[in-house]
């Protein structure tokens, strides 16, 4: 899944995106409402995890205005405001699930994995698709040539990163942010291994490669 974690809290903010990530999800993180808002307007996200005391625009009015705009990706608030009265308000504000800090990572995995599990919209899709690939991003089913695939936590993320952005390149050092949520770019192959393993499932088992490689400019996917 593709989740937005907006949240002012460094430790708690970065704790959250990376053990999201460690269970294979692709992870957008801000830290003030005001990006929450343009980066929940602008890209497609399967759920929200919104912090409600955030600087620029409040947790609250953030969810708000995403409802008002016709934007009903799930959103889950997690906070220390705690109180029933809190939990009313943010409920009817829109959000669709309420944690109280401090809390379990388990829990807040489990609660995200239920609000992916919901009937969705019609404009918010479950399936991301490429040629004869598809790609389930609630059951997590990847299939091609009605050949069923399985990968591993970072090779889905990966696949699920590239097919959102079909037809764009995405850098090394794109790859190495928004999966493993690293921002500078260490010495590393952890990338260059991880698509060679992609592509061992995902492409040379088949007639065409879907995953294409221009060196210096990156990857991406192509029907």
């Amino acid at each position: 899944m593709r989740i937005l974690v907006v949240e002012d809290d460094r430790i708690t903010g970065q704790y959250v995106a990376r053990s999201l990530r460690g269970e294979g999800h692709t992870v957008d993180l801000v830290d003030n409402g005001n990006d929450g808002l343009i980066q929940a307007t602008r890209s497609n996200h399967d759920v929200m995890i919104v912090d409600w005391m955030l600087p620029q625009i409040d947790g609250l009015t953030l969810v708000k205005s995403l409802r008002v705009i016709g934007k009903h990706t799930p959103v889950l608030f997690l906070t220390a405001m705690g109180s029933v009265e809190d939990r009313i308000m943010g409920l009817n504000a829109g959000a669709d699930d309420y944690l109280v800090k401090p809390f379990v990572f388990g829990e807040l995995s489990a609660r995200i994995n239920a609000l992916a599990r919901r009937p969705r919209s019609p404009a918010q899709d479950t399936v991301l698709r490429a040629g004869d690939l598809s790609v389930n991003l609630v059951s997590r089913d990847v299939m091609r040539a009605k050949q069923k695939i399985k990968l591993l936590p970072r090779e889905f993320a990966i696949l699920e990163h590239l097919l959102r952005r079909k037809g764009q390149f995405q850098t090394r050092s794109m790859l190495l942010e928004n999966i493993w949520g690293i921002s500078f770019d260490p010495q590393t192959n952890v990338v260059e291994t991880h698509i060679s393993r992609l592509r061992s499932k995902v492409d040379k088992p088949f007639d065409a490669d879907l995953i294409k490689t221009v060196r210096g400019v990156g990857y991406r996917i192509e029907e």
